[in-house]
Parts: structure tokens; C-alpha cells; sequence
């Protein structure tokens, strides 16, 4: 392909969805929302350079962020050099009608263990702080604070609007 080829491949989307119809942005921030929360798997994409990570993780949903507790893995080489990353949250694709996913960019943090926020989490999902503390080295926590959320959902036609919503959140 050629630059321009490139180029044009990559405005499709936004050409696209320049022309179709919005939904209501408290609607589809409620839509979003409630798939975030039906669901609790993600496949997060970290990277620097010519260094890329997308790795399967279990989130928890709260105060507009995405949390995510690890023990580490490669997904830090890129946490350590670039906050930006990428979600996709996903049902299997069983057809047109029935397509439901979200990709997510946001900006990560790691919080330090056991601050206020970390402990909050962790009472959050439910997981003593003692147990945290005796493991054997640290869990860490991914926080994601969502920029952009574009979302495919066959439910949008139903409402007289184009499948593919996009939600612009503050930075």
C-alpha cells in the first residue's frame, strides 16, 4: 500500500461516522456503562518504541476508571515509558445483528500499594488487605482513566442511530 493508501484506510471510520446519526450522550454513556459492568475481561494494549503488549486481564469498573490488579508481566515494559494505552472489551461475533464491543484509549497509572486508592480497590473487589500484604511480592494495580470510548452495538439501529458511537471524555 501506498502512504496515501494508508492514509485513506485509516480516516474510513471517522469519514464514516461524520455522517451518521448520534446517539444521545447521556444514553450512550449509560449503554457503554452498562456493557462495562456486564462484563469484566479486556484485552489491554501497552507499548513503547517499537514495543507492543496486548494482554488478556480481568478490570473492576469504578469511579470512571478501569482497575486492574497484576502481578506483572511485560504489559509494564510499556507502562514504564508510555502512560497511553488501548482496551477492547468484546463478545464473541455470532453476526451483524448481534455485534457488541468497545475499544477504549486511556491514559494508566500504577498506584502505589497500599495508598488510599489501592486499598479502596481492594475493598472494592472484596480482597483483604492482609492477604495482599502476605503474598510473596507485590500485586500491582493498573488504574485506566478513559479518554475515548468507541463503541460498535447492533442495539444502536434499533434506536434509529448508526452502530458505531463514539464518547469523548476529558483527559
Amino acid at each position: 500500500m501506498t502512504r496515501e493508501e494508508y492514509q485513506a484506510a485509516a480516516r474510513y471510520w471517522e469519514e464514516k461516522d461524520a455522517q451518521g446519526v448520534k446517539l444521545d450522550r447521556e444514553r450512550l454513556w449509560s449503554m457503554a456503562e452498562a456493557y462495562i459492568q456486564a462484563n469484566n475481561t479486556c484485552a489491554l494494549a501497552t507499548g513503547t518504541g517499537d514495543y507492543v503488549r496486548c494482554t488478556p486481564i480481568e478490570y473492576g469498573w469504578h469511579d470512571g476508571c478501569f482497575w486492574m490488579f497484576s502481578e506483572g508481566g511485560r504489559k509494564f515494559i510499556g507502562l514504564e515509558h508510555n502512560p497511553h494505552v488501548c482496551l477492547a472489551i468484546y463478545d464473541r461475533y455470532e453476526g451483524f445483528g448481534q455485534l457488541h464491543g468497545m475499544q477504549v484509549m486511556g491514559v494508566a497509572d500504577v498506584i502505589e500499594p497500599f495508598s488510599e486508592a489501592y486499598c479502596a480497590h481492594a475493598a472494592w473487589k472484596k480482597i483483604s488487605l492482609e492477604a495482599l500484604r502476605g503474598l510473596p511480592s507485590p500485586m500491582h494495580l493498573i488504574r485506566v482513566r478513559p479518554t475515548r470510548i468507541e463503541c460498535l452495538f447492533s442495539d444502536f439501529k434499533a434506536l434509529g442511530c448508526s452502530s458505531r458511537q463514539t464518547l469523548l471524555l476529558e483527559e
